[in-house]
């Protein structure tokens, strides 16, 4: 495996093989924050993402002999569909994590997207608001910049922790999201990326353009793990 190691002043960019080395690699360093956060405080909160390769974390943690009494589990977006529904990021963290661990339910804190955004980002908020700061928030990025469901070009009220999303890009419209304040308001933040599709918007981040991914910092640590594909500037 051909590895290497970038670091600049703000952010810590590690550049892996495949998307199977940085699923493998996000999953020690959630395993590390969650051993510190438990020893320091009994409790680990996590904001978890959508998307494959999160998907493929959430799979490898299964297999981990934790106490998951002590983890407490949150999203950091969600669509505005039934909570049946396949393409809600809560069924997708079900399906490869939550159902195969002993977690319980009270420490499972979905958004309630079937609210409707304005309503359920109003609860989430009223959630979200004794619980921050997060030990971890992970996120992905969109080939277009975006990072939950925080979009280019997007205008939302300063100061929210919670936004109500309309005219999504992406199907379905309406969803809720946490604000770029409230997901860099954790211990450490870990960002994955992966696929040629999404170089050229690392490309543009790198180079300060002004996407929403750019708009998230961390308290103590920021770490955005990619693969090669998806940090080539080709």
């Amino acid at each position: 495996m051909n590895n290497k190691k970038i670091t600049d002043m703000e952010k810590d960019w590690i550049v892996l093989s495949d998307a199977s080395a940085v699923a493998n690699e996000a999953c020690e360093l959630i395993k590390q924050a969650a051993n510190k956060a438990i020893n320091t405080n009994g409790i680990f909160r996590i904001v978890l993402a959508g998307g494959t390769t999160p998907g493929h974390i959430y799979q490898l943690l299964t297999k981990e002999d934790y106490d998951w009494t002590q983890w407490e589990f949150y999203l950091g977006d969600e669509r505005c569909l039934p909570i049946a529904s396949p393409e809600r990021n809560s069924q997708m963290a079900n399906e490869t994590l939550l159902n195969h661990i002993k977690v319980p339910a009270e420490n499972i804190y979905f958004i309630p997207a079937e609210l409707g955004a304005e309503a359920a980002a109003k609860q989430y908020a009223e959630t979200i608001e004794s619980k921050m700061p997060f030990d971890m928030v992970l996120l992905g990025m969109g080939e277009d910049g975006h990072t939950a469901s925080l979009f280019p070009g997007h205008i939302h009220t300063k100061g929210e922790l919670t936004h109500a999303v309309y005219h999504s890009p992406k199907p379905p419209s309406d969803r809720v999201s946490l604000s770029a304040s409230s997901l860099s308001n954790s211990i450490e933040v870990l960002i994955i990326v992966t696929g040629s599709g999404k170089s050229e918007s690392v490309n543009a981040w790198k180079n300060n353009k002004d996407l929403p991914i750019a708009q998230i910092s961390a308290l103590k640590k920021l770490t955005i793990i990619l693969d090669e594909a998806a940090s080539s500037k080709n």
